[in-house]
């Protein structure tokens, strides 16, 4: 039987963020992850380190706390993450959007963003792609991007270097309690004996939750991305539209149209190696991760109404991931009273690149110390499991077309 301080499920950036910092203290450390790493969601995404995209509060705040410690993982990690502090604009294509997009933009500045918005003309003149049909975008210079898989084996190899160990190809079966606390993993190639689970099991986090009797409302959504061939620099930094903000924190602001009800919203950057990721949509389909035609359809003809040149640039795949949503857009942090020893680290939605370093931090923080350093200043109660008690979780997961048997 095999002893460790700490086992955390998943392997993906979130799990690989963990370890290393954790490794980083000395604390030992052992991942378990049922395929490969970075085989989730965590492969299957964009490279966006977005702050606009986060709602002002303590969405936005551990964005920008997120963000200042990458620079510090470009460095120290041996796998260049190909970060870049290149900035973003969210399109605004008409006159509602502009004044949704107003009072969000200030919002944001009220909480420490450094965010404006731009007039048609500024905004072509920074992107000159930008179809001369727009109202106008925001753009902020502290937005970032990192390859995501980069990223995450970046994390893996630093983890390893630093002591920890990870099994691949082995599933979670099991979590042994002893008198309510947490005492052991079972997994498909043996026990292993902790003081410490944390799950960061991303979409799939309700049935590690199960394991232990807990009920956790994360349910997946579905998000599907186009690469194109490589073409000559089109674009500079990150783009997205308004829509996409709204797909994301007030869907039913879009209407009743096929494009609302896919979620379709721009997400647009370009590769080192030239390829352009065109995304996405925001889909409860359960756990089906195919890409469809008509969302596919869907996502190029509304990219092509913003960045027209796009109609003229040759698809040559797609794919989708599961992001982890919870009902108020928070991840799921802390270790839950419940359950002495059972530590959450799931529910990012889309934001698990961006905050991957500071809920690596956090983590290992509470575990080593019991609680996050000061200086973070985070209010762990937003982000406790205990926030969704009023939730009935089985209604959650119906109502978002997840009829499974996690519960």
């Amino acid at each position: 039987m095999q002893t460790s301080d700490v086992v955390i499920i998943g392997g993906g950036v979130i799990g690989c963020s963990i370890a290393y910092h954790l490794a980083k203290r000395g604390i030992p450390t052992h991942v378990i992850e049922r395929d490969d790493i970075a085989m989730g969601s965590s492969g299957a995404c964009d490279k966006a380190v977005l702050l606009q995209s986060k709602n002002p509060g303590i969405h936005l705040e551990l964005a920008l706390k997120s963000v200042k410690m990458f620079p510090e993982l470009q460095k120290s990690l041996d796998t260049d993450i190909e970060f870049f502090n290149h900035g973003c604009m969210i399109a605004i294509q008409n006159e509602e959007q502009w004044r949704v997009m107003e009072g969000f933009v200030e919002r944001q500045r009220q909480h420490g963003l450094d965010v404006k918005l731009l007039d048609r003309d500024q905004a072509r003149a920074m992107q000159p792609a930008l179809s001369e049909d727009i109202v106008g975008s925001t753009y902020s210079p502290m937005d970032c991007e990192a390859n995501p898989i980069y990223l995450t084996l970046g994390l893996y190899r630093g983890a390893k270097k630093h002591g920890a160990k990870f099994s691949l190809g082995t599933a979670a079966k099991n979590i042994k309690l002893e008198k309510g606390r947490v005492k052991s993993v079972e997994t498909d190639s043996g026990e292993i004996l902790c003081k410490y689970v944390v799950n960061a099991a991303g979409a799939y986090a309700p049935f590690v939750g199960k394991m232990v009797g807990l009920k956790i409302p994360i349910v997946p959504r579905r998000g599907q991305l186009i690469v194109t061939e490589p073409v000559a620099p089109l674009i500079h930094g990150e783009m997205n539209c308004a829509r996409y903000i709204t797909a994301k924190f007030r869907p039913e602001l879009l209407g009743t149209d096929e494009m609302a009800k896919l979620g379709v919203g721009l997400s647009l950057n370009q590769t080192v190696s030239g390829n352009l990721l065109i995304g996405g949509t925001r889909e409860f389909v359960g756990y089906d991760k195919r890409t469809t035609h008509k969302a596919l359809r869907a996502i190029l003809q509304h990219a092509a109404s913003i960045v027209p040149a796009l109609k003229n640039i040759h698809v040559i795949r797609s794919f989708s991931g599961l992001r982890p949503y919870t009902p108020d857009g928070l991840p799921i942090l802390g270790e839950v009273p419940e359950v002495p020893g059972f530590i959450m680290a799931a529910g990012h939605e889309g934001d698990g690149i961006a905050l991957s370093a500071i809920t690596g931090k956090i983590i290992s923080d509470i575990i080593a110390e019991g609680k996050p350093a000061d200086d973070l200043n985070i209010d762990m109660s937003k982000l406790s499991l205990a926030r969704f008690r009023e939730v009935d979780v089985n209604e959650f997961w119906q109502s978002h077309n997840c009829h499974g048997n996690a519960f």
